[in-house]
């Protein structure tokens, strides 16, 4: 069932990567909503992190949804796999190749939920044709590629996808520098999915999972209080 209420999507990102099924485990215990997980390939983005068979390692342990959000160019020779390892949502950028509309057309038929990511520096625009293949708009309020990154304001970018998107099922993520002081803002303008990662994680480990609790208990309450 489709909902705009509030998710919270710890990325993983920020986890202890010796200890990736815990921690996994640990933030959905905690309250967490979906898990994200960040591919990068240091070809689109400055940054190396998970392939396939990483992402099919953590799949027993997300019993939420795993959001798998593709920073990498090209995605389409991608898809199966991704499809193949779990996903539930995979979501490509707009700008990681020419053909987005095949591109979003073959996630769909892999079936998965289909995403497009949009960098700060693409409009809201870029998305007015893809609305019918589309299941969720993932607006970076970073330039991907790195965890812990100041935000980039995209208020005006988020009301602007919100109006285009009208009742459509069309989830609006934020992905960047979300905490309880940016999480609001990006609430109220239309978004319903929190990607947040050192935001979840810090101060906490699978030792003190309550931390975790705490920080997304902050972030939700926050965002809600907008509403």
């Amino acid at each position: 069932m489709f909902d705009r209420s509030i998710k919270i999507a710890p990325s993983i990102l920020s986890a202890d990567f010796a200890n990736f099924g815990q921690e996994i485990q640990a933030i959905e215990a905690q309250g967490a909503d979906w898990v994200h997980i960040d591919v990068m390939d240091g070809h689109f983005v400055p940054n190396l992190t998970f392939g396939p068979m990483a992402v099919k390692a953590f799949r027993p342990h997300v019993k939420t949804v795993m959001d798998v959000h593709l920073m990498i160019s090209p995605v389409d020779q991608y898809i199966d796999a991704y499809a193949d390892a779990g996903a539930d949502v995979l979501t490509a950028h707009i700008e990681a190749g020419p053909h987005i509309h095949r591109t979003l057309q073959a996630i769909k038929g892999a079936g998965m939920k289909a995403g497009v990511a949009l960098n700060p520096g693409t409009p809201a625009e870029a998305v007015a044709h893809l609305l019918d293949l589309t299941d969720l708009i993932c607006v970076m309020t970073v330039n991907p590629g790195f965890g812990g990154q100041k935000y980039i304001d995209m208020t005006d970018k988020v009301r602007a996808l919100r109006a285009m998107i009208g009742d459509r099922d069309i989830h609006i993520e934020i992905d960047g520098g979300m905490d309880a002081n940016t999480a609001p803002l990006m609430a109220e303008a239309g978004a319903d999915v929190l990607v947040a990662g050192s935001a979840v994680f810090r101060g906490g480990s699978v030792q003190k999972p309550e931390v975790y609790g705490e920080n997304i208990r902050a972030i939700r309450a926050a965002a809600e209080g907008a509403l």
